[in-house]
């Protein structure tokens, strides 16, 4: 941008170093260069006003591929008046000489011949492609291609344009287009995740009948072993009723044979006496018999003796000696 005062019927113009003037005066060119400043007289002069810093412009284009699919391009190009005179000559730069804004829109300009040099590059490169090849390819081998196509073509350089640089930052299909290329990729991770799903699942399954089987054969250990000590019980319980019997048998033994120890020594002692009683007057025998008959009555008011008993008595008491328990040898 330009500043320009006025100072009566002529008028000063001072022009930052980023601007290239033009002065024209009848039709020709009298002053040309960065950053001028000059009086000069708005009846019969000109100006125009070329910037020579570089300018980017964003862009946004959509194209079809070879396979008829719509794709949208993003990026950005640089460009800078390479040669300002000759860009003054085909896109008017003039400048308001009240104002020292531009006439027109020059800088529109310029963009839509570098948006309409963009477009018609990246169709070209864009019905070579296939949909697939290019998403693969990405935005790097269209960005070589535009590069080389604005050297190779030669309008811009013609209209005193250089391009600094292209970038493209984005080639993305339509929304559709993009679900549909994602489906397959998204149905393949899904049956993975499915696959882990159901792997998870039988490793869960077969972990849990691990264990189901385990917890079985735990069962069947403490089975056999609750078994063997049943067995071991009843082994027990069997050596302690044959313990017992044998001591009790031992118990029965001791006891017999202390009772014919003692049988033993009451016929003895019986023998003994009888032995002694053998030897005694049967007057004495007698008398023993009636005081051992006199023990066992407990009252006798009156006793009469008879010979008949008396001799009764005796006979029995001879039988006595003459019992068949007494051996031969003690008689």
């Amino acid at each position: 941008m330009v500043q320009i005062r006025k100072y009566g019927l002529i008028r000063q113009l001072r022009a930052d170093a980023s601007a290239h003037i033009q002065l024209f005066h009848k039709g020709r060119r009298v002053r040309s260069g960065r950053g001028l400043a000059f009086w000069f007289m708005p009846d019969n002069a000109s100006i125009a006003e070329v910037p020579m810093d570089d300018r980017e412009l964003p862009f946004l284009l959509r194209g079809q591929t070879a396979d008829y699919q719509d794709i949208a391009v993003q990026g950005t190009i640089v460009w800078r008046a390479a040669v300002p005179e000759t860009l003054g000559e085909r896109i008017d730069f003039t400048v308001d000489l009240a104002t020292g804004q531009h006439v027109g829109q020059p800088i529109d300009q310029v963009g839509n011949a570098l948006i309409a040099l963009i477009r018609q590059l990246t169709n070209v490169y864009l019905k070579r492609q296939g949909v697939r090849e290019l998403l693969e390819a990405g935005a790097a081998p269209l960005q070589v291609a535009v590069t080389s196509g604005i050297v190779e073509d030669g309008t811009l350089s013609a209209m005193g344009l250089e391009v600094v640089g292209v970038h493209i930052a984005n080639i993305a299909p339509s929304k559709e287009l993009e679900r549909a290329l994602q489906a397959p990729t998204f149905e393949s991770l899904q049956q993975q995740a499915d696959e882990a799903t159901f792997s998870r699942r039988a490793l869960a399954v077969e972990k849990e009948r691990a264990i189901a089987e385990n917890e079985l054969n735990n069962k069947v250990q403490l089975a056999t072993r609750k078994k063997d000590l049943i067995a071991r019980e009843d082994e027990n319980a069997r050596s302690e009723a044959e313990a017992r019997a044998a001591a009790m048998k031992i118990d029965a033994d001791a006891e017999a044979d202390r009772i014919r120890v003692i049988d033993q020594a009451r016929a003895d002692m019986e023998r003994a006496r009888i032995e002694v009683y053998a030897a005694l007057p049967p007057t004495v025998l007698l008398a023993l018999a009636a005081r051992e008959f006199a023990a066992k009555l407990e009252r006798i008011d009156n006793l009469t003796v008879t010979p008949d008993m008396l001799t009764g008595l005796m006979g029995q008491v001879r039988g006595l000696f003459n019992a068949p328990h007494i051996p031969e040898a003690n008689r």
